[in-house]
């Protein structure tokens, strides 16, 4: 079956709600190669991010089609439908116990998974670490050599079928406990210091000139970002609103390495 067949009988399943032998199949097909990196939610296509409303589509579909059922990984029982990605060891891919990685997400080689949890439809890059208690969210794209601190929380974006998932372009470091959800765009090389939060409704304000820039739902690449407020009014007085400040931009060297360190130390930015 060819690829925009698939993608026509899928949607049509998932407005009718009829799930066929065939369209069982097709979906299959789709968790198998979203599983294998043959296919990814939301690809940057001429520059820009684009989300395949049918993969997401066959991701819904397949939790309405499987069963609940109980499974065994390890020492460890679980009873749900979707079960856990199994390791062979030819991935490349180093996975320290604990990490939990869903089936019909994708995670590259040379990529580090300390005890964490990436869900259904997420795709992880060459070379990233995902970090102690990290979570990557249904759906969520993160780019090469990613840095994933420890309990950092990406959202997971799987309804409306249209919606940008969160998306961590190449080369980004994110702190400790910083929180990016609801479709939030992390241009490549940002640096997002500890416990920022970031939503699709977030104020993000560069401060680094005399007039202040406003960002929503995206962060501008090199851009060094910590948490911030901000004075509003409301009908019993007047409160602090939290925000997101660029205070800064990464330099932009060969070593992201030295780069990164540099930046840290230069900005002060809590990791």
């Amino acid at each position: 079956m060819k690829e925009s067949s698939q993608s026509k009988l899928i949607r049509q399943a998932f407005r009718t709600n009829k799930i066929t032998p065939e369209v069982k199949k097709a979906v299959k097909n789709c968790l198998k190669a979203l599983d294998t990196g043959k296919a990814r939610i939301c690809e940057k296509i001429n520059g820009k991010w684009q989300v395949n409303d049918s993969l997401k589509s066959a991701i819904l579909l397949y939790f309405k089609m499987t069963k609940m059922q109980n499974f065994q990984s390890g020492d460890f029982n679980f009873f749900d439908k979707i079960p856990l990605k199994k390791w062979t060891g030819k991935e490349g891919v180093r996975v320290v116990p604990q990490a939990l990685v869903r089936y019909g997400s994708y995670v590259a080689k040379n990529t580090v998974l300390m005890p964490s949890y990436i869900n259904i439809g997420a795709y992880v890059d060459e070379g990233s670490l995902i970090d102690t208690w990290a979570t990557v969210g249904s759906c969520a794209q993160v780019g090469k050599s990613v840095h994933v601190s420890g309990g950092v929380g990406l959202g997971g974006v799987l309804e409306p079928v249209q919606a940008q998932p969160v998306i961590i372009e190449d080369h980004v470091f994110l702190g400790s406990r910083a929180i990016i959800v609801e479709g939030v765009q992390v241009c490549e090389n940002a640096v997002i210091g500890a416990g920022v939060v970031l939503t699709s409704s977030t104020k993000i304000l560069d401060v680094t000139q005399k007039k202040v820039k406003e960002y929503v739902g995206i962060v501008p690449k090199n851009s060094v970002v910590i948490p911030g407020a901000r004075n509003k009014k409301f009908p019993s007085g007047d409160y602090s609103v939290p925000c997101a400040l660029i205070i800064g931009k990464r330099s932009e060297k060969t070593n992201k390495k030295i780069s990164l360190n540099d930046c840290l130390r230069e900005f002060n930015v809590p990791v």
